[in-house]
């Protein structure tokens, strides 16, 4: 990993580089020109780290000067081959330039390029050249392989970088031609659209490899089948201040070994990151979502259960734990004084503190899931309770795996004692878990991406802008392949939208709102209106609108009215959507139904769900 790709001093990134688990870096010139040490403390510090000084990056505006700047040029490049070797780093990282304005004269460059490979000889240190989509003459890597090929001198190479070999569209498989020998390093980094414009300016750094949409996979196997075996790194990515040092490294190992990982299970050719690696976890739904609350607001969260049609079934056998129940949803309800739900309730107030997945083998997902960094999550086991696999997330989210491999999907019976029900409470028809929204900071979302797509087999959609009243909020959905498990990652920021809002009022990050499938939300609609379920209301400018853009029969759009829905329509099927007034402190439920392959969540409908969420709290305030 680049040093230049974690917030903190020279030591502390090293540091957080060795824990997170790689065995190599880039050192950035500009980190050790900070450093207050010597060379050699930097070199005893990675020994001690057992982390190799793979290269020093970068030597900026090499070829085409002339004159007095020339002369400057090369002897800055002695000095830097001179540290390189001194670094025990053997490779130094020469970028093509931008800044110059001199004309094109391939002979004077190749010229340039000779001493550059006859200098590095003389150290002892091997020079890969990477060039820069901005730079002004060699700004592609099949050019900069031109001249090494006519130079043909072992310590001259190529630098490769995955975001600026696959602009705009290129495809890797152009790069199958090239000789192994003659590639030095590789820097792989994602960018969220695949750019249709050339990058600019070297500020604009790159994503973690999955964190955006880039093929990485066909760039890592073409190279391996080519025969490369030099360093994979993280190069040219994002600095992630805000997670600190120590987050920023974690993610980067992450995404790195999952990456290669997934590349390695299909190419013989490229060796496995991590020889025993579990497989990423198939989530083929949700176990049960868990509310950690106090007696005011179990009344609260309980009644609105209630009022939705759900079942208070179980309760448990020795803990201030219960088990509400509709269809294949299971909400435990806990408030418990003591333990990680309590401990959750004093951070943020009522909230989610835990969920359950169902997998097909639960500790092979905590076994993956702990390789790549995510502490396994433990608390003392009861007399009679299972002891049911689960990690710590990022957020300090908890998630519990449920399989049938063993006891573990027989939870609420073996810990659960049945509740006498006093009269018989008939179902609204919500069947199963939509999809659950956690809402985090705009600089968290890329960790928590990161986190779920090298821990599960999840699909990522295009991120969409929602626009608030009070802003726009970043939303970028996550799903299993067949739609079993969605999630939906909401990025705001510190202004007061109503997602803002949650943020500031949590305490940080958490779920703000769970939605269930109906398979008749017309149906469940009237019955829930029988209940008293608490929905919130809808202009009526809203379904005006709605019944001339879709063209709707006029008796839809009454009955869409009546139940204050909402709408959406896609080539592939229609999506219906009903709100609950927010509780706690801004989160709520969501009824939905899918017809016909619509695989969205009525983004277009985000801001009048949002307006309307306002009002609501803007009256209930002012009451």
């Amino acid at each position: 990993m680049a040093t230049s790709a974690v917030p903190g001093d020279l030591p502390r990134k090293l540091e957080s580089i060795a824990e997170a688990g790689f065995d190599g870096v880039e050192l950035s010139e500009p980190d050790l020109l900070k450093f207050s040490g010597k060379v050699e403390d930097v070199v005893r510090q990675a020994d001690d780290l057992d982390l190799r000084i793979n290269l020093l990056q970068p030597f900026w505006e090499f070829e085409g000067k002339v004159g007095a700047e020339r002369a400057a040029t090369m002897a800055r490049l002695d000095q830097k081959l001179e540290l390189t070797s001194a670094l025990g780093a053997h490779t130094l990282l020469v970028c093509t330039s931008a800044n110059t304005n001199h004309n094109f004269d391939r002979a004077k460059i190749l010229k340039d390029f000779e001493h550059l490979a006859c200098r590095a000889e003389q150290f002892g240190v091997r020079v890969a050249v990477l060039a820069l989509p901005w730079a002004k003459h060699l700004f592609q890597e099949t050019q900069v392989f031109e001249i090494v090929s006519e130079l043909d001198n072992p310590n001259l190479g190529l630098a490769l970088n995955s975001r600026f070999s696959l602009l705009n569209g290129s495809q890797a498989a152009r790069l199958r031609d090239l000789p192994n020998e003659k590639v030095f390093h590789v820097q792989l980094s994602d960018a969220s659209v695949v750019a249709q414009e050339p990058i600019h300016t070297k500020n604009q750094a790159g994503l973690l490899p999955g964190q955006g949409e880039l093929n990485l996979e066909s760039f890592v196997r073409v190279l391996a089948r080519i025969g490369y075996d030099g360093p994979w790194s993280l190069g040219q990515v994002t600095e992630g201040s805000v997670l600190g040092a120590e987050g920023s490294a974690k993610d980067g190992f992450r995404a790195i070994v999952s990456l290669l990982d997934e590349v390695a299970r299909t190419e013989r050719s490229l060796q496995r990151p991590m020889k025993h690696l579990p497989a990423r976890g198939y989530p083929s739904g949700f176990e049960f979502l868990e509310f950690a609350v106090d007696e005011e607001s179990k009344q609260e969260l309980t009644q609105t259960l209630s009022t939705m049609c759900f079942r208070r079934e179980r309760r448990h056998v020795s803990k201030s734990v219960e088990l509400w129940r509709q269809g294949a949803v299971n909400i435990v309800v806990n408030w418990e004084n003591a333990g990680f739900a309590a401990d959750a309730f004093e951070t943020h107030g009522p909230t989610v503190c835990d969920m359950g997945l169902r997998v097909r083998d639960a500790k092979s997902v905590v076994a993956r899931a702990k390789s790549l960094g995510a502490p396994e999550f433990e608390q003392p086991v009861g007399t009679g309770e299972l002891a049911i696999p689960a990690i710590q997330g990022v957020g300090g989210n908890v998630v519990h795996f449920i399989d049938e491999k063993s006891d573990l999907h027989r939870v609420w019976d073996i810990e659960f004692d049945p509740v006498s029900k006093a009269k018989a409470i008939a179902p609204a028809g919500l069947r199963r878990i939509d999809h659950v929204a956690q809402t985090m900071r705009y600089e968290e979302m890329q960790s928590w991406l990161t986190y779920y797509t090298t821990t599960f087999e999840l699909e990522k959609a295009p991120v969409v802008d929602v626009a608030d009243p009070s802003g726009v909020v970043l939303s970028q959905a996550l799903s299993s392949p067949e739609g079993e498990v969605r999630l939906n990652l909401n990025g705001a920021d510190e202004k007061r939208t109503f997602a803002g809002a949650f943020l500031a009022d949590q305490f940080g990050a958490g779920v703000q709102h769970v939605a269930f499938v109906s398979d008749d939300i017309f149906e469940t609609s009237d019955q829930l209106a029988e209940t008293g379920f608490e929905r919130l209301q809808m202009p009526e400018n809203y379904y005006d609108d709605l019944e001339v853009r879709f063209s709707l029969d006029g008796e839809l759009t009454k009955a869409l009215r009546d139940g204050q829905m909402l709408y959406d329509r896609d080539e592939a099927g229609e999506y219906f959507q009903i709100y609950g007034a927010p509780i706690f402190k801004g989160f709520f439920f969501e009824i939905v139904e899918r017809k016909g392959g619509y695989q969205g969540y009525g983004a277009p409908n985000a801001p009048i769900r949002l307006a309307a969420q306002l009002r609501y709290l803007q009256e209930r305030q002012a009451a």
